[in-house]
């Protein structure tokens, strides 16, 4: 089988079995993958999309750098696509720095600047964490809240039909409630966990005797060296695996974390695996996973792409890097430190899909906004720098360049 535990577990019935090796991208095709689908969404040429992708990776170190230069006045850092790429930076405050071109890996970077924002992120970070256990009894219909990169304050969804106020009468109360700026977003939508009834190539059984399946993730080792595979936590316990030769085999639970800021668990078992993700629909592609984006580097405005079992293959844009799903789906209060991702494509069944970037691992998901019928209004992830216990990504070195055969 040669390791193919290492790569992403899962398929749906409906997709054809995938060949025993299926074909390696390039760190060069993975990333032109992934711009094929933002050249559709923005309308931009090929090469204009990979060119972007490539300023998006390159730019986490300026965005770490203006993070630390504007620390006490910080709203957001966030991603622009139109009308054209780059950086723009929300500052609390009257004074403007000069807009300007940043040099990163031999790419060119703008940087723009708003200011004037009532609040900064620590300063919503602080009320989110402080009052999330109130907003519940503040919003009727409550439905989680992230802080807003748009104005350095507060979004909160709210389910339509249940606050006889209107959004901006509720807004006005509630900032003066909260001390900061609010957004009301209704969302007609159930806000669930991901997981889905039916058949699958990784299954198991849940106590009423039904088959769960879910999606596995990234492959990750433990400090002393113990290899795994990572799925939600509020997946099954026992679940197997069947090759597409027919081999079956059982992927004892190593621990599962689902409280607060966790939604995963990891199952060992998985033989002599390697840092590889699929890289499409059908399974015929692979691509490695060479590095990691961590929470505080990802922005909004990011694109990034994930593969379900459910959904496929599918790309989209970061909305929140700081969203606190609401109720008692992180076993209690859930922490605001999951990422949302704009929909349509989420479906029961995702649950532990990766998210990445090219070769780069970013999270794995959790759960979804969900509309009547069944659309996806966002997805939310847990950062892979919330792996718990001393677990690490596995990376896999790429294969030598070739061409992308993509464009």
């Amino acid at each position: 089988m040669k390791g193919l535990l290492s790569i992403l577990l899962l398929g749906a019935a409906a997709v054809p079995a995938a060949a025993a090796d299926p074909e390696r991208l390039s760190p060069q095709q993975a990333l032109a993958q992934d711009a094929e689908r933002y050249a559709t969404t923005f309308g931009v040429g090929s090469d204009e999309a990979i060119d972007r992708l490539e300023r998006q990776q390159a730019s986490v170190t300026l965005s770490d750098q203006l993070r630390t230069r504007y620390a006490d006045r910080l709203a957001s850092i966030s991603i622009e696509h139109r009308p054209s790429w780059g950086l723009v930076v929300r500052l609390a405050g009257e004074d403007r720095p000069g807009d300007f071109v940043a040099q990163e890996r031999g790419r060119s970077m703008p940087v723009r600047f708003v200011t004037g924002l009532r609040s900064t992120r620590a300063e919503a970070l602080r009320v989110l964490d402080g009052r999330r256990a109130d907003l519940p009894r503040l919003v009727p219909g409550y439905r989680g809240a992230g802080v807003d990169p748009q104005s350095g304050g507060l979004v909160i969804m709210q389910r339509p039909g249940d606050d006889a106020r209107s959004i901006a009468e509720a807004q006005a109360e509630l900032s003066r409630s909260l001390g900061l700026p609010v957004r009301i977003r209704r969302l007609d939508a159930a806000m669930i966990d991901s997981a889905a009834l039916g058949g699958g190539r990784v299954e198991g059984p849940t106590a009423d005797g039904r088959r769960w399946r879910c999606t596995t993730g990234f492959v990750v080792r433990d400090p002393g060296g113990t290899l795994g595979v990572t799925t939600a936590a509020h997946c099954p316990d026992t679940l197997s695996w069947r090759g597409t030769s027919g081999e079956e085999r059982s992927l004892p639970l190593a621990g599962a974390w689902g409280a607060a800021e966790h939604d995963i668990q990891i199952h060992t078992g998985v033989g002599p695996a390697e840092g590889l993700v699929y890289s499409d629909a059908a399974r015929s592609q692979v691509r490695p996973v060479a590095s990691w984006t961590t929470r505080p580097q990802t922005r909004p405005g990011d694109w990034l792409c994930m593969r379900g079992e459910s959904s496929g293959y599918a790309c989209a844009v970061v909305e929140l890097t700081d969203f606190a799903p609401p109720g008692a789906l992180c076993g209690g209060l859930c922490a605001a430190s999951w990422v949302t991702v704009a929909g349509p494509q989420c479906r029961r069944g995702d649950s532990g899909a990766p998210f990445f970037l090219g070769t780069r691992a970013y999270g794995v998901l959790k759960g979804g906004a969900y509309l009547a019928g069944g659309a996806c209004a966002f997805s939310y992830y847990q950062s892979v720098d919330y792996l718990p216990n001393g677990w690490r990504i596995v990376t896999t070195a790429p294969p030598p360049e070739q061409s992308t055969g993509i464009r």
